[in-house]
């Protein structure tokens, strides 16, 4: 069983929406159910055909939760080592073509958004950072070619 990096926060995310599907939406679906069977003839019922669709969407919402979370390796960043990067660092790098500097926190693939500069463990520049410290190089291949970054600042946010 491949475990599932994530912080306290990402799995807390996963555990709420695994019991809104169960308490909620799995509830009114049933509802949805059997008001559609209370109109009748169920082979041309479209309300019911669209509520028992979504039965099964609910379905493996649920058994895909259910998963991510038994499997789910929770890591606590303030227990890593503040000298290099691991799961959980904000990193601030140094583009060396560039001189811009970007800033990454590395987390679970649930918890990603490049927007908010949150990366997945699993994309090529968490890989490359994984194990460096402040000051090294991290190469990165993109679909351009290989970016060259320098690390500026590792920090582990608790």
């Amino acid at each position: 069983m491949e475990r599932v990096p994530m912080t306290k926060a990402g799995y807390d995310r996963l555990k709420e929406e695994l019991q809104r599907l169960k308490s909620v939406e799995r509830p009114k679906n049933v509802r949805e159910i059997e008001e559609a069977r209370a109109h009748g003839d169920l082979s041309e019922n479209a309300e019911y055909h669209a509520a028992k669709e979504r039965q099964g969407h609910l379905a493996a919402q649920i058994a895909h939760l259910e998963d991510k979370i038994a499997r789910a390796q929770v890591i606590d960043p303030a227990g890593q080592p503040n000298d290099r990067v691991f799961f959980g660092a904000t990193v601030v790098l140094c583009d060396m073509s560039t001189d811009e500097q970007v800033r990454y926190t590395i987390v679970g693939e649930d918890e990603a958004d490049a927007a908010a500069g949150r990366i997945s463990v699993t994309s090529p520049i968490a890989k490359a950072m994984m194990g460096k410290r402040i000051d090294d190089e991290v190469r990165v291949q993109v679909p351009k070619g290989t970016r060259e970054f320098e690390v500026l600042e590792i920090v582990y946010e608790g």
